[in-house]
């Protein structure tokens, strides 16, 4: 849940407010009271790298697929004329 400020507290305790966000707080900025802005940090795209141990879990849950079967529906279901 983000914690709501004033925009006076953010002026005055940027340092802190901004370690905060780094440390993966969020904040709702208020004017007189009234809602103005968010400010929480920058979610980075995708991993590029991803553990064996994680593959190996995430795949542990899928169906068993049959190199053979799978290959043999390939066969069928694509124009091989292309």
């Amino acid at each position: 849940m983000a914690k709501v400020i004033a925009q006076r507290e953010l002026r005055n305790q940027n340092a802190a407010i901004m370690a905060a966000v780094a440390a993966g707080q969020a904040f709702v900025i208020t004017r007189n009271g009234t809602p103005m802005a968010e400010l929480q940090a920058i979610r980075h795209g995708r991993r590029t790298f991803v553990p064996r141990a994680e593959i190996r879990e995430l795949a542990a849950g899928s169906p068993h697929i049959d190199d053979a079967t799978f290959r043999a529906d390939q066969e069928r279901l694509v124009d091989q004329g292309l």
